[in-house]
């Protein structure tokens, strides 16, 4: 299958990521912050099995497609009372470095063992007009457009240090957050899949993911309305499959939303933009002011970066190494 042939993001092709919904036992609400006790499944539970990788491995990439099937809005209801409410646990302990390699290819999940890193992957399903860096068998993306589903806006992307940063890849249910809501009980070869799981990433708006940070939907929605039902959607069978809990708030905001939808309709797609003419011909970046003397500053990982309140640091940025860029893009410990 050629590229030509992948499915756009607003598709709603569905994806197995995950063999079947691990769905928790429902429970009264509590105000107990303590995580519950409970068997957590493992990254093989909860990943289909995928084939390795060939040699080809644009072959193997030709397979990627657009954004999860979500269920109908009731059924997303139905699946949100099955998930427990709780308070938050601590944020005590948390790391990015718990949820594994960031945007690792070593995860039994759709994608998985492909070739290619996680990240890579997304920007692959979730753009349209993807070119990519000549010798990487079709896997370093280095321009593309995004139709943003946070915002409703058409993005242009194109590689580098000074331009990566306007897409972003986010976590639907944001790796702090499922921190303090059950992840500190899943082992971390599951907290990696759940890191890389394709139903819990999107491509999106760079500042509007930074805006987002680790809000839950009780804080924190996409400004597009009409992408909110799928939004919280994803949130519930993510929840629902890692065995995470909501808080009461959050329960009452995605339950609220869900109900907006109407109960057998499924989200309502985008809709499609009036066409625009032929975009201008993207210019070249301006060439990036000289860094700052960087030296004096260093951080040996991620951790300390982060301690340091400075993640992600960008290249140029005091502290920035390229042993905290593990995709090259020009941002460390994103």
């Amino acid at each position: 299958m050629t590229r030509s042939a992948l499915v756009s993001r607003r598709g709603m092709a569905a994806i197995g990521v995950v063999g079947l919904l691990l769905v928790p036992t429902a429970c009264a609400a509590t105000d107990d912050p303590a995580p519950a006790p409970s068997t957590v499944a493992t990254a093989e539970e909860l990943a289909a099995p995928t084939a390795d990788a060939g040699d080809d491995g644009a072959a193997e990439r030709a397979d990627i497609v657009a954004d999860p099937g979500l269920p109908p809005a009731s059924e997303a209801l139905a699946l949100l009372g099955t998930l427990d409410i709780k308070g938050r646990a601590p944020k005590t302990g948390y790391d990015r470095a718990l949820f594994g390699q960031a945007w690792t290819d070593d995860v039994p999940v759709e994608f998985g063992h492909n070739g290619c890193d996680t990240r890579n992957d997304i920007l692959t399903r979730d753009l349209t007009d993807v070119t990519y860096r000549p010798g990487t068998r079709d896997c370093v993306v280095t321009s593309g457009t995004l139709d943003d589903p946070y915002t409703g806006t058409t993005i242009a992307f194109v590689r580098g240090e000074t331009t990566s940063s306007a897409v972003q890849i986010d976590h639907v249910v944001a790796l702090s957050d499922a921190w303090q809501k059950g992840a500190q009980q899943l082992d971390t070869a599951t907290r990696t899949a759940f890191a890389n799981d394709p139903r819990n990433l999107r491509a999106v708006d760079g500042p509007t993911n930074q805006q987002k940070g680790d809000g839950d939907a009780a804080t924190w929605l996409p400004p597009d309305r009409s992408y909110r039902c799928e939004y919280v959607s994803a949130q519930v069978e993510v929840k629902a499959a890692y065995r995470l809990w909501v808080t009461q708030a959050e329960h009452d905001a995605i339950a609220g939303i869900l109900a907006s939808c109407g109960p057998d309709v499924a989200p309502a797609p985008a809709p499609v933009p009036a066409p625009a003419p032929a975009p201008a011909p993207v210019p070249e970046p301006a060439p990036a002011p000289a860094p700052a003397d960087t030296s004096a500053v260093y951080f040996p990982n991620c951790a300390a970066a982060r301690a340091a309140g400075v993640a992600p640091v960008h290249a140029g940025s005091p502290g920035y190494g390229t042993h905290l860029d593990r995709d090259g893009d020009g941002i460390g410990c994103e």
